[in-house]
């Protein structure tokens, strides 16, 4: 998929018009109409502007990477994680597969 057609897709997902994308983004919407057309090809800082707006990573916006299927809040979680030391990122992991082992017998089990 095209980079303008995921900007439609997120667009409309986001209930935004190409007017509202435009306001918040600093673009005007003619450009937004020629991205999502493909007519244009934004530049990376303009990229940027609108996956942020999205709250999601450049890798998502393209369609393409290891990031894509995850939303910008959780990779910001999962950097943050990586700062920490090392004992208290094994006590969230634990706290974490615990939660993703439940989850995952009661999706088993139909509770």
């Amino acid at each position: 998929m095209n980079i303008g057609k995921q900007i439609m897709e997120f667009r409309k997902k986001s209930n935004l018009s190409q007017a509202d994308l435009a306001t918040k983004t600093g673009i005007s919407q003619v450009m937004v109409g020629k991205y999502e057309r493909g007519d244009a090809i934004p530049s990376i800082e303009v990229a940027k502007k609108i996956a942020d707006t999205f709250e999601i990573s450049l890798d998502a916006l393209l369609g393409e990477g290891q990031n894509v299927n995850f939303d910008k809040k959780i990779m910001d979680r999962i950097i943050a994680l990586q700062s920490l030391d090392e004992n208290t990122q094994s006590i969230l992991f634990n706290l974490i597969d615990t939660y993703i082992q439940n989850f995952k017998a009661k999706q088993a089990f139909g509770a």
